[in-house]
């Protein structure tokens, strides 16, 4: 790689630095591992400039809180956010707060680059947000009204149960309703849709 890529792994599990970093190093990144989101935030200004591999369940400092001070001090470097514990409405939370993903662990490689290659990519075209906005509201416009209500229930972070209840309509029916919206706006997984409807402004 011509450029020095930093991937700032912020996690208070040591095996978990341990062995992102390892897979990273192999995959041509510079790595910098944390402890805790305090100790980054502390030494924020010696950090080179990279993406940020951040825990949400930490000691001291959640990884919420750390993303909402990232924010705050106006760090324009790209977020992924990890969960052990598949809580989406956490995720959903990062990703309104401008994560890029969010992985649950334990994450495969190939996942975990991908994500990471998307937020050097975001790193490298700040400028092409407003065109991204305009794309996604496209993208939304062309889904059916119920389609649309299924997809602001699930950018509030709520199951398909609770989806249905508000709608009025079947479990089951919400689960046909967000296939169909995945496969019309392209995307495979939670985590894409999430991007392309907060993106488009869609905030449940």
């Amino acid at each position: 790689m011509d450029e020095k890529r930093v991937v700032h792994i912020v996690d208070d599990e040591d095996s978990i630095r341990r062995s992102t970093g390892f897979m990273l190093k192999k995959s041509g990144f510079s790595v910098t591992p944390w402890v805790s989101g305090v100790e980054f935030l502390k030494n924020l200004k010696q950090a080179e400039q990279g993406c940020i591999l951040l825990d949400v369940r930490m000691p001291e400092m959640d990884g919420l809180a750390v993303q909402q001070e990232l924010n705050a001090r106006g760090i324009s470097m790209p977020v992924v956010v990890l969960t052990g514990h598949g809580d989406v409405t956490i995720a959903v939370q990062a990703m309104k707060a401008g994560a890029v993903d969010f992985l649950e662990k334990p994450f495969e490689k190939a996942v975990l680059i991908t994500a990471i290659e998307t937020a050097f990519e975001r790193l490298a075209d700040a400028e092409g947000r407003a065109s991204r906005a305009a794309d996604a509201t496209i993208l939304i416009a062309g889904l059916s009204a119920r389609e649309q209500d299924v997809l602001k229930g699930l950018a509030q972070g709520l199951p398909n149960k609770s989806i249905a209840y508000d709608l009025g309509i079947s479990p089951r029916t919400v689960e046909v309703h967000r296939a169909n919206l995945m496969t019309k706006l392209g995307v495979r997984s939670l985590s894409e849709a999430l991007r392309i409807a907060f993106s488009a402004g869609v905030t449940g």
